[in-house]
């Protein structure tokens, strides 16, 4: 799964308001409630599992990038939710740098390849020193959005 796959422009939030990577996951999941991805009861298990995979380890994989995740049986289809921090959030980053974009997805649980792959595809998305700049710069959700599929989008060859 890819990044423009699991998102819509409402499922971007342009400018948290967090200030640490537990107040981010909140807020993100509250953000999969207003779109309808979740449901408000299993909204507190579903921040559970995805607090209980960060405490494992973090999931600030620098460049300035978080990318909390879970798997789990309240859901049946892959879910995600983007969020934008001007400030930087202190999600306890391997690089010790502050996030500024949060990606938290959910994967069915027993869907280990599935999971795998959409961490891995997301991951190299926002490693693209291009891509962060173009997020960095847009100006709404909708911005965010086009250069999420813009940079999401395979490379035509012209071979």
């Amino acid at each position: 799964m890819t990044l423009s796959s699991i998102l819509s422009v409402e499922q971007i939030i342009p400018q948290m308001n967090a200030a640490t990577r537990w107040e981010a996951i909140d807020e993100l999941i509250a953000r999969l409630v207003e779109c309808g991805k979740i449901t408000a009861e299993k909204a507190p298990l579903i921040i559970e599992a995805v607090k209980k995979r960060e405490n494992s380890m973090s999931t600030g994989v620098g460049f300035g990038v978080g990318l909390p995740h879970a798997s789990t049986q309240l859901i049946d289809e892959v879910v995600g939710v983007f969020g934008r921090s001007s400030k930087g959030i202190n999600f306890d980053a391997l690089d010790n740098q502050p996030v500024k974009f949060v990606v938290l997805f959910l994967v069915p649980q027993g869907q280990f390849q599935r999971h795998l792959q959409t961490l891995g595809n997301i991951a190299r998305l926002l490693h693209r020193k291009e891509m962060r700049l173009a997020i960095e710069e847009a100006k709404t959700a909708e911005d965010i959005f086009e250069a999420i599929k813009v940079y999401a989008a395979p490379a035509i060859s012209n071979n």
